[in-house]
Order: C-alpha cells, then structure tokens, then sequence
C-alpha cells in the first residue's frame, strides 16, 4: 500500500472476494480495482483466511507487534492434532504398501 493510502474493510472484502470467486491473480485485481502493490491484496487475503470478514475492517498501521499469535480453540487444536496422526499413519502404510509391491517386483525379475 502506498503511503497514506487506505482502503475501506468493505473495499478490501470485495477485493478478496472478487480475487478468491474469479480466480484473479493479485497484478489483475490490481488493476481492476487502482491498487498500487500486489502484496497489500496478499496481505488482505491472508487476513480474510485468519480472521474472516471482521479482520479486514480492522485498522492495522504501524509496526506490527511482537506478541505470541492467538491461541487456537481447544476444538481446532484436538482436530488438526486428529488430522496430523492420521496423516502419519496413512504416510507409514503408504511406505510399507510401495515396499511390498518394490520387493515384489524384484522377486519377478529373479523369477524371469
């Protein structure tokens, strides 16, 4: 963003809409919409996929601090923890599986 500029959050939530539904690349919202810098559409994107519609309402100049992020919900934490051991687990049994079917294969070409 240039400096002085500043969008409105409705402005900003039409942006990323329009980026996200059309599949816009951020130099085409750019300048169909007179934004001066790809990485402010980046940076809003971003803020929509964090905080939703609310965060891009929110002014944010200034040096950005040097707090911990916000902790995540103990519902979202207990499901993306789910989702990391099933995913371990899927990977282990796909190593296995392609070590069979590599062992397999070698014991074919012995065979011929």
């Amino acid at each position: 963003m240039s400096k002085g500029k500043s969008y409105s959050g409705e402005f900003k939530k039409t942006v990323v809409e329009d980026v996200r539904e059309n599949h816009l690349s951020y130099s085409e919202a750019m300048r169909k919409y007179g934004i001066t810098g790809t990485m402010s559409i980046q940076h809003w994107e971003r803020i929509y996929l964090e905080e939703g519609l609310e965060g891009l309402s929110i002014e944010r100049r200034g040096r950005c601090s040097k707090r911990r992020p916000p902790k995540l919900d103990k519902k979202v934490n207990e499901d993306l923890i789910a989702e990391v051991q099933r995913l371990r687990a899927e990977n282990d049994y796909l190593k296995k599986l392609n070590a069979l079917v590599l062992e397999t294969q070698r014991k074919n070409r012995k065979l011929k």
